[in-house]
């Protein structure tokens, strides 16, 4: 499973938690495909370059192109979050935002450049309970 080109499409991205990609094997293995090797669970395997992820806005960096955000295992940067449309009225500390993006690397904390942006605020505490569960189902599928 690769989520690179498919038929000359993108594949849809991969629901993640930060603390996966902090643990995930380096990018182009032998194969050549393009991204990283996370652990699914259950000792199985997922490359990925597109990903899904969700978190809470902890701050705001260098003039507004870059956020911090942290899930239930870690802090992990988006970059690029100034070139997404609607993007920043949900970009203040606290916020709850799901971001849509491509890795940009792994270590020592994971970096995505910001692909979509959207403000899960006002159900944070549902979204919130549901991100892991929703995180663990897909790649139980996928892997």
């Amino acid at each position: 499973w690769s989520t690179g080109q498919v038929d000359g499409k993108r594949s849809p991205p991969v629901k993640v938690l930060s603390g996966q990609l902090r643990a995930a094997g380096t990018r182009g293995a032998a194969d050549s495909a393009e991204g990283y090797v996370i652990r699914a669970g259950r000792g199985r395997t997922l490359r990925v370059s597109l990903v899904w992820m969700q978190g809470t806005v902890l701050e705001v960096q260098l003039g507004g192109t870059t956020v911090m955000l942290m899930d239930e295992t870690g802090t992990f940067a988006v970059q690029g979050v100034n070139n997404i449309p609607k993007g920043k009225p949900c970009l203040l500390p606290g916020k709850y935002v799901m971001v849509m993006g491509v890795i940009q690397a792994v270590s020592p904390e994971p970096v995505i450049r910001a692909v979509k942006i959207a403000d899960l605020s006002d159900f944070a505490a549902l979204h919130r309970q549901m991100w892991k569960l929703e995180v663990e189902e897909l790649q139980q599928v996928l892997a």
